[in-house]
């Protein structure tokens, strides 16, 4: 049964949310204008009328996601200066993305991004966010260690949010997360005997 929703700002956060849920639940070939619809309780053609279309709608989920995780991101790691503790935190902020289903609908976004245009160009216009920020946590962090400048933090910032990606993926085949912590845990320990020469 639909239920009323008012026009405008109400409904397409309505949309929003029900399309983010629908991904995490169903992923992306389960994510139609119709479960949508349903999910939130509203006539699917208002997908259309909103949004143009589902995958502009799926676009909508992400980035209400990701600036959403930006925002905790930025809070959690402003006060962070030394490798060690950057790692401990990071854990914390992927169990955080985990458990609110932001990993399943990156890695749903992911994967579809191979086949549909719209979608691969949205989240590489998006991901320069991601990397700007990344890469000035990792000056921040790095550049008081014998390893600063060795290597442009630009770079290591490619590589985490490749790493993270490619986790993300690889969580979806094999869900025990064991394997993360404990990678986490031994790049702690390496960023401990880098603060311990600081």
């Amino acid at each position: 049964m639909l239920k009323a929703v008012g026009q405008g700002h109400n409904t397409r956060a309505a949309l929003i949310e029900a399309a983010f849920a629908v991904l995490r639940e169903v992923g992306f070939a389960g994510a139609s204008a119709r479960a949508i619809g349903d999910r939130a309780g509203i006539n699917q053609a208002l997908v259309f009328y909103h949004f143009g279309g589902v995958n502009q709608l799926l676009i909508a989920a992400l980035d209400r996601s990701s600036q959403a995780r930006m925002t905790r991101y930025e809070a959690a790691l402003a006060g962070v200066t030394d490798a060690a503790r950057l790692l401990a935190v990071a854990w914390e902020l992927h169990r955080e993305d985990v458990e609110t289903g932001h990993t399943t609908v990156l890695a749903e976004m992911a994967a579809a991004a191979l086949s549909n245009e719209l979608i691969r160009d949205a989240m590489a216009a998006r991901v320069g966010a991601w990397l700007a920020f990344t890469t000035a946590v990792i000056e921040r962090v790095l550049t008081p260690t014998p390893v600063g400048g060795l290597i442009p933090a630009s770079a290591i910032a490619h590589g985490i949010l490749a790493m993270h990606l490619g986790a993300d993926l690889l969580a979806r085949i094999e869900p025990d997360s064991e394997w993360i912590e404990a990678g986490f845990t031994g790049l702690g320990g390496v960023a401990g005997l880098l603060g311990s020469h600081g």
